[in-house]
């Protein structure tokens, strides 16, 4: 049995090694050691995840996927995160988060079958619960996120983030040197959007 630790946050402003801490203490303190951890700045909402699905692809049956929380894991739609439990079920991955007191069990093998099984209904019954609320969440922020922009706009107070000027034009000559999109991408971690955008500049010019 491993314990693979994954560490996510949504923005690379934000601190992904945040909880690294807290998951190795909880470990140590139940005599387990961490045997590799995974971390990314990716939204919780969305699938498309390399470092969880490196993790899920490094595990063995029985080995535990470590979290601080559900919502580090999962805020995805029903759907996407029916696609990632079946993920998680058919690898045999035992999902641990420090704050689902009743995964900590999934920690300690047990030789009974029915104690066992029982143990991974309630923590799987739970797991849904808390990746629901967790959705919920997401959608509420985005909501009313949504709402305070119209609220701005119709005060004339929204002019929308600030363009990083410095680095718009870092980019723009590296189009103009031949730079394929991909390069540009590794080196400025810009999106392909903005690329996309920046490029038409090039050619209205």
């Amino acid at each position: 049995m491993f314990v693979r630790a994954y560490l996510r946050a949504s923005t690379k402003e934000q601190d992904a090694n945040r909880a690294r801490g807290d998951l190795e203490a909880f470990a140590k303190d139940r005599g387990l050691s961490i045997a590799a951890t995974y971390v990314e700045n990716e939204s919780g909402a969305s699938l498309a995840r390399p470092e969880l699905f490196r993790l899920l692809a490094d595990c063995k049956p029985g080995d535990i996927l470590l979290i601080e929380q559900v919502d580090r894991l999962s805020r995805l739609n029903a759907v996407d995160w029916d696609r990632l439990k079946r993920e998680l079920e058919d690898r045999k991955v035992r999902v641990v988060a420090l704050d689902l007191p009743t995964s900590h069990m999934m920690m300690t093998k047990t030789d009974d079958e029915f104690t066992g099984r029982m143990f991974g209904a309630i923590n799987s019954m739970l797991l849904d619960m808390l990746a629901a609320i967790a959705r919920k969440d997401y959608d509420d922020r985005r909501r009313r996120q949504a709402q305070g922009i119209i609220k701005a706009k119709e005060a004339g107070l929204f002019r929308g983030r600030p363009e990083d000027t410095e680095r718009n034009n870092a980019i723009l000559k590296m189009l103009q040197s031949g730079q394929s999109w991909s390069s540009i991408v590794a080196a400025t971690g810009c999106s392909r959007s903005t690329l996309s955008r920046l490029s038409k500049r090039l050619t209205t010019a």
